[in-house]
This record gives C-alpha cells, sequence and structure tokens, in this order.
C-alpha cells in the first residue's frame, strides 16, 4: 500500500528516531509499499531553543498537505510531535481520516531539564492531547507502554527495533583500533552530547584505562574543558563509528531518559556489553549478567561488564532484525479506506538509510 511518513527527525540530523525512520523506510519499499517521507526539508526552519543544530520546520502545513494530496496515501504515519507532525495530525482531523502516531522520545523531562519551572504534567498533557486521536501509538518497549498509560495515554502498542548487523559488527586486529592509543580498558559513550543524556555521570566515574565519547552536542565544548583527560572524537559515523565501538571494551549508558536507546543494540552487534542505569530503556535491552549490568552505582555495572563474554552480546544483537521491526510497524498501520487509485509524484521517493 501507499504509506506517508511524517517526521520532524530527518538527515543531517543523526539520532535513533532519524535511523529508525531511515530504516523502517526502507524495509517498507522492499516489502513492496510505496513511501512518501515528509520531513522539513523543503521549507524554511529555525534551530530549537538550546539545541540549534536540530531544525524546525515554520508553518509546513501548505507542504503537507500538496505532498498527501498528491500522494493519496492509503495509511498515514505521524512519527513525531513536532512542526510536521502537527501538520499531519491537522490534515487527517481536517479530513476525518485516520492515522497513527509513534512515541519516541520523553519531551517533557527533556523540556524540564532546560526550564526546570516546567512541570511535568504540562509536557504530558499535550503528548494526550496529541495522541488521542491516533488510531494506535507504536512505542519501543513494555514498560514504556506501562509508564506511558500512567500518565493517560492510551491504545499504545509495541513496535520493537532492529539492528544493521551487517555494518555493526565485531573487529579485530588494526581494523578495531581506533583510537589506538587509547589504554585499556576502553569505556566508550556513542550519542548526542547534550545534557539529557547525563553524561557527566559517566565523565565522573573512577574507572581504569580510558573514556570515549563519540558524538556532537551543545554541551560539548563545557565538557571538554572540564574533563580534559576523555577523549572526546566528536562526529562518527558508518565505518568509522563502527571501529571505535568495535574497538572498545564497555559501552557506558548513562542516560536516564531515553526511551530505549537504538544505540545499544549497535554496541551489542560489536560485541560491547553495556553498563548503564536499571531505566525502563536499557531493562528492554541488556541481559543482567549475560551482555550487561545494570546499576544505581553505575561505575560497579562498568567493571563488572569487563568479564563478560563478547560472543553472547553479538549473539543477542543478531535476534533483532528489521524486517521484523518493520512488519510489525507496517500490521499497526490503520487504512485510510477511501482513497482513489495511486497516483504517485515522480517527486516522492523512499529515502535509503545513510551509511
Amino acid at each position: 500500500m501507499r504509506v506517508a511518513l511524517l517526521s520532524d527527525a530527518a538527515r543531517p540530523q543523526v539520532n535513533g528516531v532519524v535511523t529508525t525512520i531511515d530504516y523502517t523506510c526502507r524495509e517498507l519499499t522492499a516489502m513492496g509499499h510505496e513511501v512518501a517521507l515528509v520531513t522539513p526539508e523543503g521549507v524554511p526552519t529555525v534551530g530549537l531553543p538550546t539545541y540549534p543544530e536540530i531544525r524546525l520546520a515554520v508553518r509546513p502545513f501548505s507542504k503537507v498537505r500538496e505532498v498527501l494530496d498528491s500522494f493519496e496515501p492509503e495509511a498515514i504515519h505521524i512519527a513525531t510531535e513536532g512542526p510536521v507532525g502537527l501538520a499531519g495530525r491537522r490534515y487527517c482531523r481536517r479530513r476525518g481520516l485516520p492515522f497513527t502516531t509513534s512515541f519516541h522520545t520523553r519531551f517533557p523531562e527533556y523540556v524540564q531539564l532546560r526550564a526546570t519551572w516546567v512541570p511535568l504534567s504540562w509536557g504530558y498533557g499535550f503528548l494526550r492531547w496529541f495522541h488521542q486521536p491516533a488510531a494506535r501509538t507504536l512505542v519501543t518497549n513494555d514498560s514504556l507502554i506501562e509508564d506511558l498509560r500512567g500518565h493517560g495515554l492510551q491504545d499504545l502498542v509495541l513496535w520493537p527495533r532492529g539492528v544493521d548487523t551487517e555494518l555493526f559488527r565485531p573487529l579485530g586486529g588494526k581494523q578495531a583500533g581506533e583510537p589506538g592509543w587509547a589504554p585499556r580498558p576502553r569505556f566508550i559513550y556513542v550519542g548526542r552530547v547534550s545534557v539529557e543524556k547525563n553524561l557527566e555521570a559517566f565523565l565522573g566515574l573512577d574507572l581504569p584505562g580510558s573514556k570515549i565519547v563519540v558524538g556532537d552536542g551543545p554541551a560539548l565544548p563545557a565538557l571538554q574543558a572540564r574533563y580534559p583527560e576523555v577523549y572526546f572524537a566528536g562526529r562518527r559515523v558508518g565505518e568509522a563509528l563502527v571501529r571505535y565501538m568495535a574497538g572498545g571494551d564497555v559501552f557506558v549508558f548513562p542516560s536516564r531518559t531515553d526511551t530505549l536507546g537504538l544505540v545499544l543494540f549497535e554496541a551489542l552487534a560489536c560485541g560491547l556489553p553495556i553498563a548503564a542505569y536499571p531505566e525502563p530503556g536499557p531493562r528492554n535491552v541488556v541481559r543482567p549478567g549475560v551482555t550487561g549490568f545494570l546499576d544505581e552505582d553505575l561505575e560497579a555495572a562498568a567493571t563488572q561488564a569487563l568479564d563478560l563474554d563478547r560472543a553472547d552480546c553479538r549473539r543477542q544483537a543478531l535476534r533483532y532484525s528489521w524486517r521484523e521491526a518493520t512488519e510489525a510497524f507496517a500490521g499497526n498501520l490503520e487504512p485510510v479506506r477511501s482513497q482513489p487509485a495511486s497516483r504517485e509524484p515522480a517527486s516522492i521517493r523512499s529515502p535509503k538509510p545513510a551509511s
């Protein structure tokens, strides 16, 4: 069928939402569906306050209406709650069209970290309003479903995640030697360098060997100045990222707000055991004592993880398939029953995931 997928998160952003959207579009196309991906591309944007690298669309409704009118989708999925998502919601509500949504990010907690005077209840009130008309809201894991129900969200279903185990893989010898000079054991973090990732909980630990941070973000300059002994590699993608991850010994994930942490699957695929707090995201990925440790004492979790078998981590990662995840996604779409025959515009194409 023809699937319209609307997302405020898009390249050149690098994060779990963008990766999920990319691979989902690729797999939908491989399964025989036609996909129109609607993003802020092609309309004016402004930088997100406190995080200008993330661009938000300005008044995107005209573009959303033009694309959806031309594409005549048989299913509409709204992936994010930003301006593009709001425009898609408005389009569907005006026309009485069913749609689905997904929940990727704990925006109420993120906002409160930057503006402590904003109560969580405001943020969750907005999320209830946004998702309430959806036929279903797709959520990354069962623990998060229970948490969101506690905040009054309804019609929640599971949308699991996958990992590209051909790209993310163990490497031997010099291939995995980056940064080759860093003393072992190497404790590594990969992801955004921003306040919601709680990085100082990792950087302040008393650990042997080296601490490595791969990623970019608004908190990078301040953390570089505060922790000169830490190796900050900046942004890495593709094979360069895999060399860093496969060259590590333990993946440390200090976030307390991530809904899942797609990077955890990527770490496991590279053979890295995980050290994290016992939060809902890691609890749904890590097998304690086998592929990592979850502990309120993050230092203890990191040092214990050194003794785990990397082969067990790789074996667990091989269980996660983007094809199976996308089948679950497609199975939860709500058909738009009254659409006429296909008339796909030449300007719409399905994206391929970045390597």
